[in-house]
């Protein structure tokens, strides 16, 4: 995510960050390439201005000057305003009226609306603790009807009936009162879409806000496709009362303009961002940790919230007895492990939230470490025999290759695997033995080498 954006604002970070001292010169010349960097991004021009006027002027006030640090006292305020300019404080969904609560997505086609309303479903369940259902407006598109009633399956949520050769007012009145009736707390409305803004879509949208009197109305904005989305965003903010954007495709995005402009040419908040292809992968987006993410300092406490939701806590606490009582770590245990790592999105989705090591980016570091190793490891495990797993000692030759047939890896690939996890056993066992200093000072190659090559 905004991997260009980072790197370059990373080199200024590291430019200043030692310097005992910093000379208007130095000052200049760091606001010139952190210019030079959201230009590079995408960032919208009148943003751009706006923002290193405001840098510029604290960095050459007295802050700098009075700081012991000046090259850190630097980047605390490059950060504070990256902060402001994506919006201070996390703007949540106004879900505070009689329930069903109406949420109408609103945005140009290809954007993402269908799949972002199946992810805010998912949302509201598994997060807020609510009953959504989910309904599509969509009659010049009958495929987005039949995707979004995909969605809810997927998602385990109710899907209000819809037909393309129905006015999207009869549909949305409709869903109304199904909604009612099954007693869902949030109705989310999924709207048409067109390539370009026009008069008719804008009059179809006008119609439906005033017919449902929606809580929250939001623009999906593709953070791909630049600044004609977020002017589009403007357009839409003008004529319709949207109250707050869902970035998609930030994943994808590797300049972040989008997400820096957004805010300042909408007036609406950020109020969440996709940052994958599944259900799950929509985050509340928090303006100072996305700051600290875009210089390359990591989100640990977003990853410390995504290990909260994601990791199965009873089967923590199994595996947590189990090695306690010495019984050791064997190679389903090891499977948990690596699925549950899957579920968090894999390697890169966890790097992002670290703040790594000056010159590396979590992309980078990901496709070093080769993501596809965690399917393959699962694969191979899966070949196994419920026995070969429990004790993998009796993994002869003639097994490991009969297993790496069966998972459709070489006989190395076995071998490694069986190496790793022999390596964790070990560390398992310091575990219960209260040795957790020693065992992860003596960890072979680190964590990150278990999930490498």
């Amino acid at each position: 995510m905004f991997a260009n954006l980072t790197d370059r604002l990373r080199q200024v970070v590291d430019h200043v960050r030692g310097r005992g001292r910093l000379t208007d010169e130095n000052i200049q010349e760091a606001v010139r390439e952190v210019r030079r960097a959201l230009i590079e991004a995408d960032v919208a021009l009148p943003v751009i201005r706006d923002l290193i006027a405001r840098v510029q002027e604290r960095a050459v006030g007295t802050e700098i000057n009075r700081s012991l640090t000046p090259g850190q006292a630097f980047i605390a305020i490059l950060q504070q305003e990256i902060t402001a300019q994506l919006g201070t404080e996390p703007a949540a969904l106004d879900l505070r009226h009689r329930p069903p609560v109406p949420i109408l997505l609103v945005g140009l086609q290809g954007g993402g609306k269908t799949t972002s309303a199946g992810k805010l479903a998912v949302y509201l369940k598994e997060r807020l603790g609510r009953r959504p259902m989910l309904v599509s407006l969509d009659t010049r598109r009958p495929a987005a009807m039949l995707q979004l009633e995909r969605l809810a399956a997927q998602a385990g949520v109710s899907c209000a009936p819809a037909s393309p050769s129905e006015q999207p007012a009869d549909i949305a009145r409709r869903a109304m009162d199904v909604a009612r009736r099954e007693q869902a707390d949030v109705l989310i409305l999924d709207t048409a879409g067109r390539t370009r803004l026009d008069d008719e879509l804008l009059a179809e949208l006008r119609e439906l806000h005033a017919l449902t009197g929606p809580a929250e109305t939001l623009f999906v904005l593709d953070s791909m496709a630049g600044q004609d989305a977020v002017n589009a965003a403007r357009a839409f903010a003008a004529t319709l009362p949207v109250t707050g954007i869902i970035l998609t495709k930030a994943d994808g995005d590797a300049r972040g303009g989008a997400a820096l402009s957004a805010r300042a040419i909408t007036g609406q908040p950020i109020k969440f961002v996709g940052t994958g292809e599944k259900l799950p992968a929509l985050e509340a987006f928090v303006p100072e940790r996305m700051a600290t993410r875009i210089l390359g300092m990591g989100d640990v406490l977003g990853l410390v919230e995504d290990i909260g939701q994601k990791v199965d806590k009873a089967q923590a606490e199994r595996l947590a007895r189990k090695v306690g009582k010495g019984q050791g770590f064997d190679l389903a245990d090891l499977r948990e492990q690596l699925q549950q790592m899957m579920g968090m999105g894999g390697l890169e989705s966890l790097l992002a939230k670290l703040p790594l090591p000056g010159g590396m980016s979590a992309d980078k570091l990901a496709g070093q470490m080769d993501p596809a190793a965690l399917r393959r490891q699962i694969a191979i495990i899966n070949s196994m025999t419920p026995s070969e797993r429990r004790f993998p000692k009796s993994i002869n030759g003639s097994r490991r290759q009969r297993i790496a047939r069966g998972a459709g890896v070489g006989v190395p690939d076995v071998n490694r695997l069986l190496k790793q996890h022999e390596q964790m056993q070990k560390v398992m066992k310091r575990f219960s033995k209260g040795g957790l200093q020693k065992a992860m000072r003596n960890m072979p190659g680190g964590a990150g080498r278990f999930t490498g090559h």
